[in-house]
């Protein structure tokens, strides 16, 4: 058999496996409809459309996997040559195990910042310590100036590292403090630890720090704080879920967020960046930033579905993929099929029920719950329908509906996300039965991959079966947790100022 016919073969397998919760819906469902009235015929009839619309056959996954692989050498050929930005990091030395010290960590990312201090033992002792507190930015300054948010943000700081030897974890004093700074906002990055700030989001609108140094805000406000601290690294989440996965697997290659949003990052060889200028690193590695939730193909199922969420999103044409595998979006995907029901086929009786029209009312963890429903009446369903939508004294025939719909939208949103997966692995030349011998990790977090059982499931068998079974024996996803915490003090900790020092 070729290997077309073999990965062929491989994904059915694949898709048979996710599908088999599905299938047993089907199996509760098939004679329930039948035996009851034209309007639950005319369900089933249409959450077959919907399967259909839905279904990524085989041959998508594997052309899915090829685009994408392909997007990424144009990405890293040239700025605006493929839908991927293929950003350089300018982090081209990930965490050995080796490092010890203490290091600070700062995440900003929402409304609210997290500031952490690690202690790090070296190879042997690993993470002997760490520590955090969160704070809440207060509404105002989300929209006031630079320096009123950045000195917020530092007296805060400050305040946390004067408990610094309250537990014995302080840093050594004859060194200046070191942090990594994770700064999860649309940034030009023009070095390890400086980039411009190019647009605000989730709220925020300071606009005279557009177009600014992040980190020299951020050291100013340190400054004027009275805190003697160096920002080693400016990174975003993808990136320390990155170190975090190497630091404690050197045969991690990649890492992959699927929460909210969606993102990967990977280790690629500098020589293979056509479109880096500068000199080669010493290790000769750059961590490349793809930003794949704008990837986009041909070859991706777009439904009728997905062009109206499209349509009406902030971002029209933009971040297509992250709308069709991510947490922001797969309830929505749920609640605009439900309408689609409630409108055609009466779902829930002559009239669509107002709560249902409410964009992004039914969240990706509801939808999880519904699907994960094992109850005899499914009375989670039963729930999330009384609460979310207002409806109640629902059929058990339409609580399977519901469960259904849930299955189609999130094993759409596994296989592909499985396939975008195995794109990387693909462009790292670890696809064939030549690179069997390379061990490859591939370091996952975010709630959806975390929280969402079936979801996650479906995506592993997936790459197991799309990869097949030589190739994937050296291949193992890993869950790596609080990337954008930890992940980023030990990317402070490998980009040291002190490292060339202890090396002479």
């Amino acid at each position: 058999m070729d290997r077309g016919s073999s990965v062929g073969a491989a994904l059915a397998c694949a898709a048979t496996a996710c599908a088999a919760a599905a299938l047993v819906v089907h199996s509760r469902m098939g004679s329930s409809f039948s035996s009851s009235s034209g309007h639950l015929e005319k369900v089933k009839e249409m959450l077959k459309e919907l399967e259909d619309m839905f279904a990524t056959p085989t041959h998508n996954l594997v052309l899915v996997a090829e685009a994408m692989a392909a997007e990424m050498h144009a990405g890293l050929a040239s700025d605006g040559g493929s839908k991927l930005k293929m950003l350089i990091s300018y982090v081209d030395n990930l965490p050995t195990g080796n490092e010890e010290g203490v290091f600070y960590a700062l995440d900003l990312g929402g409304t609210n910042f997290r500031v952490l201090r690690v202690h790090l033992g070296g190879r042997e002792a690993r993470v002997v310590r760490q520590e955090f507190e969160e704070c809440s930015i207060p509404p105002h300054l989300m929209l006031g100036s630079s320096q009123e948010l950045f000195d917020f943000i530092a007296k805060a700081l400050a305040k946390f590292v004067a408990t610094e030897g309250e537990e014995g974890l302080h840093a050594s004093p004859s060194r200046q403090r070191e942090l990594g700074f994770t700064f999860s906002f649309p940034v030009g990055q023009t070095s390890v630890a400086s980039g411009n700030l190019i647009k605000w989001t989730k709220g925020f609108s300071v606009e005279d720090a557009v177009g600014q140094d992040i980190v020299g805000e951020l050291t100013k406000a340190m400054k004027r704080a009275g805190v003697d601290m160096r920002v080693s690294a400016l990174v975003n989440d993808t990136i320390g879920t990155l170190a975090g996965g190497r630091y404690h697997d050197k045969d991690v290659i990649a890492a992959v967020i699927l929460g909210t949003g969606t993102n990967a990052a990977y280790v690629e060889k500098a020589s293979a960046i056509p479109k880096w200028q500068g000199l080669l690193p010493k290790s000769g590695d750059m961590v490349i930033n793809t930003e794949w939730g704008n990837f986009s193909t041909l070859h991706l199922p777009f439904t009728e579905l997905d062009l109206a969420l499209d349509a009406e999103s902030l971002n029209p044409g933009e971040q297509l993929y992250e709308k069709m595998i991510s947490g922001m979006y797969l309830g929505e995907l749920v609640r605009r099929g439900l309408c689609k029901l409630a409108k055609e086929a009466s779902l829930f009786g002559d009239t669509v029920p107002p709560k249902l029209r409410t964009p992004f009312i039914l969240r990706t963890p509801d939808m999880s719950a519904m699907h994960h429903d094992t109850s005899p009446n499914l009375d989670v369903v039963d729930k999330k329908l009384k609460d979310l939508f207002e409806i109640s004294n629902t059929s058990i025939e339409v609580r399977k509906a519901i469960v259904e719909l849930c299955d189609i939208v999130a094993v759409r949103g596994a296989l592909l996300s499985a396939a975008g997966i195995v794109g990387i692995i693909k462009k790292l030349g670890r696809d064939t039965a030549e690179s069997a011998g390379e061990k490859s990790v591939i370091a996952l977090d975010g709630g959806l991959y975390e929280h969402y059982t079936k979801f996650r499931i479906c995506m592993e068998n997936t790459v197991k079966e799309l990869l097949g079974p030589r190739v994937f024996d050296q291949v193992r996803i890993e869950h790596s947790n609080d990337g954008s915490g930890i992940g980023a003090a030990l990317l402070a900790a490998s980009h040291s100022q002190y490292l060339e020092v202890e090396e002479i």
